[in-house]
């Protein structure tokens, strides 16, 4: 299973058990956090493409950790959140 989630303003490909780093969200560590903008979700053969957005359909996460981005010369370290996705929820699966 693959999806493609829209956070922070960018997409990302993942599959349940990726670890990813994305902008930074308010949450504390091992807090479940839920991306409801899913743009793509791929089950097999069957491929589901959103108009933005693919209603009912939901990738949940937990939060790993809160961090800063390595040192820079030039200008701020960016803030980030480290998020392992653990399952895609979808109207069919409840």
């Amino acid at each position: 299973m693959l999806a493609v989630i829209k956070t922070g303003g960018k997409q990302y490909l993942v599959s349940p058990g990726q670890k990813i780093k994305i902008e930074k969200v308010e949450g504390e560590k091992g807090k479940e956090i839920v991306f409801d903008q899913v743009l793509l979700l791929e089950e097999g053969k069957n491929l589901k493409i959103g108009k933005p957005y693919l209603k009912g359909v939901k990738v949940l996460g937990k939060i790993l950790e809160q961090g800063r981005g390595e040192k820079s010369k030039k200008g701020p370290r960016q803030f980030y959140t480290s998020v392992v996705i653990e399952k895609f929820e979808t109207e069919s699966s409840k």
